[in-house]
């Protein structure tokens, strides 16, 4: 969605990961109705029992999908459904409820134990313990609301994934990476040159991106392990939109090698076996891959106004996917291949919309103006986007049915290109 007409030609810095100030979370809406859980505040010293119960609590409370039942109040908390106090969450409304200890222990390590109760029946739905380094007290809290979000939901919980995104501070460029929830936000790369279009792979180990350092849009791929990175594509030309397909052994790009307009390619994740895929004479940009990794969906002005594509992965004949106004750009391929998410152009507003690909019927989710680059979770249930309020680049997420809308913020810059990691 971003034009970007002139390039700075200054110094780039590959950098290992830096924290830097976390994204604040702003629940706008909510499903039309909800579970209701209640998280007892869990047992323990110092404050690590406060952590794991604030993530475990935020993480529910955002989907939009969950009533907390507040139980806060009970002191000291219920650890056990032989309290004779464990009522109160029932007659308090709640259906489950969460309990919890957190003890530390010797070399800064913590046990933290868990169940998921049923607050009517006093069954155990789940329960874990994990021992872990205190650093990873958000983690723990993570997979604990993983857990409960998936027993009584019956989907993945995506608490644990994480979100990629190129966030600009002046004339400054940093490719960052935060958890799902926007805590925890780390620069992966800092530049004086444009970055865009990053792309994780479907392990998460790396992200595929295009840097303008050389004065062109060139693909790199950079190890999330140790910072590594190289270039993948470095063709005559633009080098741009790249795509993991799912088992990670090729990408999709888009090349202007040719001198015949941009044009799908797919190449081995090695760099080899370049093949190319379309020869029209127009604009042929930001392949999505199938699910099943055997069809791609791309964006094309080859009818006279930008529409979304399909085609093969394989290369072949594409057909139009999308016929619902006059612009429709940036798909995003559902993981259970049944939707695309994309942005939408209409009445001058460009939105985030879902079109149902069996039946072709649209639903617009958003009420911004400037949405860019939607982004599915894993499970599918929220997409990530970029929009522009008050002339500053946000991220937001709206769950796929339009019900909830989360928003994500950071004052200290523009934050552009979301990528959600599986």
């Amino acid at each position: 969605m971003q034009l970007i007409k002139r390039v700075v030609s200054l110094m780039l810095l590959c950098l290992p990961l830096v924290s830097h100030a976390a994204m604040t979370i702003e629940i706008i809406g909510g499903a039309a109705s909800k579970i209701p859980v209640a998280i007892s505040p869990f047992a323990g010293a110092g404050t690590a029992y406060q952590t794991i119960t604030d993530v475990v609590s935020a993480d529910l409370a955002r989907t939009g999908e969950l009533n907390l039942i507040n139980v806060a109040d009970v002191t000291p908390p219920i650890t056990d459904p032989g309290d004779p106090r464990f009522g109160l969450a029932q007659q308090r409304g709640a259906d489950a409820i969460v309990l919890g200890q957190v003890n530390v222990l010797p070399n800064a390590q913590i046990e933290v134990k868990f169940r998921l109760m049923d607050a009517v029946k006093k069954t155990q739905l789940a329960g874990y313990s994990y021992t872990t380094d205190i650093k990873q007290l958000r983690v723990i809290g993570h997979k604990i609301a993983d857990v409960v979000y998936e027993k009584l939901i019956g989907v993945p919980g995506i608490f644990s994934t994480h979100i990629a995104y190129v966030l600009k501070q002046g004339k400054r460029y940093e490719l960052q990476v935060a958890d799902a929830d926007g805590q925890n936000a780390q620069t992966v790369l800092k530049s004086t040159e444009p970055l865009i279009s990053p792309a994780w792979s479907p392990d998460g180990s790396k992200i595929a991106y295009v840097s303008f350092e050389a004065k062109k849009p060139v693909i790199y791929v950079q190890s999330m392990t140790n910072g590594a990175r190289h270039i993948l594509a470095n063709f005559k030309g633009s080098n741009s939109a790249p795509a993991w397909s799912p088992d990670g052994s090729k990408l999709a790009l888009v090349l202007t090698r040719d001198n015949n307009g941009s044009q799908l390619y797919v190449m081995n994740a090695d760099g080899s076996g370049l093949q190319r895929l379309t020869f029209g004479g127009g604009i042929d940009t930001e392949p999505t891959w199938s699910p099943d990794g055997r069809t791609l969906l791309f964006t094309s002005d080859r009818g006279g106004s930008p529409q979304i594509y399909q085609m093969p992965a394989s290369g072949g004949a594409a057909k139009r996917v999308t016929f619902e106004g006059n612009y429709n750009v940036s798909p995003s391929w559902s993981p259970d291949a049944k939707r695309v998410a994309f942005v939408q152009r209409s009445e001058g507003r460009f939105r985030i919309a879902v079109q149902d690909l069996a039946t072709g019927q649209v639903q617009v989710l958003t009420d911004t103006n400037l949405d860019e680059s939607p982004s599915f979770a894993a499970n599918g249930k929220m997409i990530v986007y970029a929009t522009e309020i008050n002339g500053h680049g946000v991220l937001a997420a709206v769950s796929s049915d339009g019900r909830t809308q989360v928003r994500l913020s950071d004052r200290a810059g523009d934050m552009r290109e979301p990528s959600w990691g599986r």
